[in-house]
């Protein structure tokens, strides 16, 4: 796995762990595969729903296949959207800001932490996912479940800020 790793950062609202990562791709390119509901299929997992009413229903591809209520918190096309994902854990909330320069896009992917901000799992997750991600917008090979033990290490790599 050399894709660059996620970091979790402390800040004025507790903790978050980010990923960054370019794409030598117009930004609606890459507001389509986080978006479109059939690309999120592909890497990550189906929605349903009516986004204008600040809330759809997600099923995760690693779920029972059941739908989960979800609130969209701020969606503006093609720049922003956050979401709060329900969990086991509790409210998962995530953001991608997207920005372009010179025909490159940049992804800055945020998942806000909860206490006891342990990241050892959502950590290799999110990572899994981001080269999931990755390879729908660029079209190449697509990491398959059966990689996922391939991430689990990275845990040990998403340690708390000091």
């Amino acid at each position: 796995i050399t894709t660059p790793l996620g970091e979790v950062i402390r800040d004025d609202e507790g903790m978050r762990l980010e990923f960054v990562r370019t794409f030598p791709d117009p930004i609606e390119r890459v507001w389509s595969a986080v978006t479109d509901p059939d690309e999120l299929a592909v890497w990550f997992g189906s929605w349903r729903g009516d986004p204008s009413t600040g809330t759809i229903e997600v099923c995760a591809i690693e779920g029972d296949g059941t739908f989960q209520p979800a609130e969209i918190v701020q969606c503006e096309k093609p720049r922003a959207v956050s979401i709060v994902l329900p969990s086991p854990d509790g409210p998962w909330p995530l953001s991608v800001a997207l920005s372009e320069a010179d025909g490159v896009t940049t992804m800055v992917f945020a998942h806000r932490l909860a206490e006891p901000y342990d990241a050892t799992s959502v950590g290799p997750g999110w990572h899994y996912y981001m080269d999931r991600l990755a390879a729908v917008v660029s079209g190449n090979t697509m990491p398959e479940g059966t990689d996922w033990p391939l991430y689990e290490p990275l845990g040990a790599l998403y340690p708390l800020p000091a």
